[in-house]
């Protein structure tokens, strides 16, 4: 079997998690006997070590003007400061050669940099959330997907911030060497091969902001401990001793989102987490996590992952079959 070949760019500011990231993913692929895993190889402008964002040295194993990719080779871009100044370098090197590469991969603003090079026009892309709204407004060719952990369009994938990077190497590795390898790698760095490339940046809890005044962060925290709860605005405001329209408009006020899309994504990650880590059936994960009926629930997981319960549990669950 043929080498897979991955080239992964380096310069001033990168984000080390970034790099270091994926690079331990594809790594990992060498220890399994009889598979042919990844040659890594980092480049820089001009070859010199390079600073990232926290510090850290890095040196690189070649200088990036010589470097060639082609077919086999998966080209990462890592994101680093959020910023429009890029290295002119690495753009100019970017518009030259990246389309050339087998699979051209972005983690976090390493997104904008493959937008700057134009390698993203016509193409569905997300990046991290804070700089989502800046690759909109300065690319406008591109078809910004602010919502995902990762996006793949064609040849090209771009992922969210930071350690969405490791999902997506994941997913990679998934597609070269199948699901068992992808998955014991995954058990090896202690990360989860749980999360679809369409589930948000954020978590419920995550998304919304916390509450300032204490009844309501309360009612946060009572919501996300009993998905199965009667959660309705009535019952809610209730707990927080306020009048339903007032807490409805109060709740939405402090945290962002509404009673309502709090709770469906509360009990739409309750179910998530049962359906990986289980074998408990449908109709008892559908109880568990508040919704009436497995058809309710079933709804829910279309509107918000895009795909059925019983879908998300064949590719993402880790139980023994």
């Amino acid at each position: 079997m043929t080498v897979r070949n991955v080239l992964v760019v380096l310069y001033d500011g990168v984000q080390s998690l970034d790099v270091t990231g994926p690079v331990e993913v594809f790594a990992a692929a060498d220890r399994f006997p009889g598979r042919t895993g990844y040659a890594i190889r980092t480049v820089s402008p001009g070859g010199v070590p390079v600073r990232t964002s926290s510090g850290l040295r890095l040196v690189p194993d070649g200088a990036l003007e010589e470097a060639r990719p082609g077919p086999g080779t998966t080209l990462l871009v890592p994101g680093g400061r959020y910023t429009a100044d890029f290295e002119p370098r690495i753009t100019a090197w970017l518009r030259a050669h990246g389309g050339r590469a087998e699979r051209l991969v972005s983690v976090c603003t390493g997104g904008l940099l493959l937008a700057e090079a134009g390698l993203l026009d016509g193409r569905r892309a997300t990046t991290h959330w804070y700089v989502c709204e800046q690759m909109a407004r300065d690319y406008p060719a591109v078809l910004v997907e602010p919502d995902p952990i990762f996006v793949r369009d064609g040849p090209v994938a771009t992922s969210a911030g930071v350690t969405a990077g490791i999902d997506l190497a994941l997913a990679l590795v998934e597609e070269d060497h199948g699901r068992d390898v992808a998955l014991t790698i995954a058990r090896h760095l202690v990360v989860f091969l749980r999360r679809p490339g369409n589930q948000a940046q954020f978590s419920a809890q995550l998304e919304a902001q916390t509450a300032r005044r204490e009844p309501l962060r309360d009612v946060q925290q009572w919501v996300a401990e009993h998905p199965d709860g009667d959660l309705g605005v009535e019952a809610l405001a209730a707990r927080a001793r306020l009048s339903p329209r007032h807490f409805a408009r109060a709740f939405q006020a402090e945290t962002g989102v509404t009673p309502g899309r709090y709770v469906e994504r509360i009990r739409v990650e309750h179910a998530r987490r049962l359906l990986e880590e289980g074998s408990t059936g449908i109709a008892q994960v559908a109880r568990a996590s508040g919704y009436g009926t497995p058809e309710a629930m079933r709804r829910a997981f279309v509107k918000i992952l895009g795909q059925p319960p019983t879908e998300y549990r064949r590719r993402f669950g880790t139980a023994r079959r």
